[in-house]
């Protein structure tokens, strides 16, 4: 078993941030979304790993390597333009050889044992037969399904249809973004036509799976699942990540402190006079000082808080917010500054670059 990881994709959702780095690179909970895949296919026993790479590939392969640091071996797979998933598994084919392989989407997070999912496959292909599905997918009940790949269920539970956000939804299950095939799969994306929005849609490849005879097993996600493209989910993924932290100090916390609940403070950080209540995670090098950090905030590596209050945010790596006496629901990204001024006469002076969202009290 192989996995193909998609990493490409501009992030226009999360701009300015994604000016400047991958989508797939913007931490939640102190590490970049696209390691926590990584880590769920080793975990899941997969270290043959394809990483589909776009416009942000240099910064995507700088942060990743060999793949060594997670314990897998990553193939670099360039896509020179956004042309679709079933495009991905198209262009990968000589990495994928004859092997099946798990397929997700770099900048999703969801609450599933891949390993479990992927056993599940392996067995039923193992006693089926006629050598059993020729694909899984995993799907989600959602509220606003004309958003998402939709799959329509027979009565015994096999997937019959699949429309890629259709405008009338024919069903409120939403394909996740994680998906098992086998070598059939080739043919599929060598059958099928480019989409009118000019993409190779994997939905289609696998409706064709379907048309051809092809079995296509499904299971139902009971857990979250979130698309971090935007920043509410991301505040929201960062929240359900940090909840499954434990307390640990590595860093500096002096007696004037004080720590309450779920706090990781990694090695170099220092909090002085400040009140840390968790869950946070604060990242090493990093100096709070005479400030409150409230739960479900997550502040980088190198950053700078002084006379601050912080709840519910994201603070990106080498980030400093200085005197500001409420900042929730926000994501700063590196190398920021947010501070009050001190020039007279007193106002709000700004910075701010293309596609950015300032709420001011």
């Amino acid at each position: 078993m192989k996995a193909l990881i998609l990493a490409g994709g501009a992030g226009t959702r999360l701009r300015p941030i994604t000016h400047t780095r991958a989508k797939q690179l913007v931490p939640v909970a102190n590490k970049p979304i696209l390691f926590y895949g990584i880590e769920a296919m080793v975990t899941a026993g997969i270290t043959e790993i394809g990483v589909i790479v776009g416009d942000t590939r240099d910064e995507v392969m700088t942060a990743l390597g060999d793949g060594s640091q997670f314990g897998a071996a990553i193939t670099y797979i360039p896509q020179d333009a956004p042309l679709g998933l079933a495009h991905c598994v198209l262009i990968a084919r000589e990495f994928l050889a004859d092997d099946d392989f798990v397929m997700y989407l770099g900048d999703n997070l969801l609450e599933q044992d891949l390993g479990a999912f992927v056993d599940a496959f392996e067995n039923v292909r193992q006693v089926a037969s006629g050598g059993g599905p020729a694909a899984q997918i995993l799907l989600k009940q959602v509220p606003d399904p004309q958003r998402f790949g939709i799959a329509t269920l027979d009565d015994a539970g096999h997937v019959v249809e699949l429309v890629e956000k259709p405008e009338v939804p024919p069903s409120d299950l939403a394909l996740v973004g994680v998906y098992l095939f086998t070598p059939r799969i080739h043919d599929a994306v060598a059958a099928i036509k480019a989409s009118a929005r000019g993409e190779l849609e994997i939905t289609d490849a696998i409706q064709w799976l379907i048309d051809e005879g092809e079995q296509v097993r499904c299971e139902l996600l009971t857990g979250w699942w979130i698309d971090t493209g935007k920043l509410t989910p991301l505040l929201e993924a960062n929240r359900l990540l940090l909840e499954k932290i434990e307390t640990r100090i590595d860093g500096v916390v002096d007696e004037d402190s004080t720590i309450d609940g779920r706090v990781v403070v990694a090695e170099g950080a220092e909090i002085v006079n400040s009140t840390i209540r968790g869950p946070v995670a604060i990242g090493p090098d990093t100096r709070i000082v005479d400030s409150f950090v409230g739960p479900f905030s997550a502040i980088g590596a190198r950053c700078v808080v002084e006379h601050s209050e912080i709840e519910h945010s994201v603070l990106m790596d080498d980030s400093s917010v200085i005197e500001i006496a409420r900042l929730e629901d926000s994501l700063i990204g590196s190398d920021a500054v947010v501070s009050r001024s001190r020039r007279k006469p007193r106002a709000l002076r700004l910075m701010v670059g293309d596609h950015c969202q300032i709420d001011v009290e």
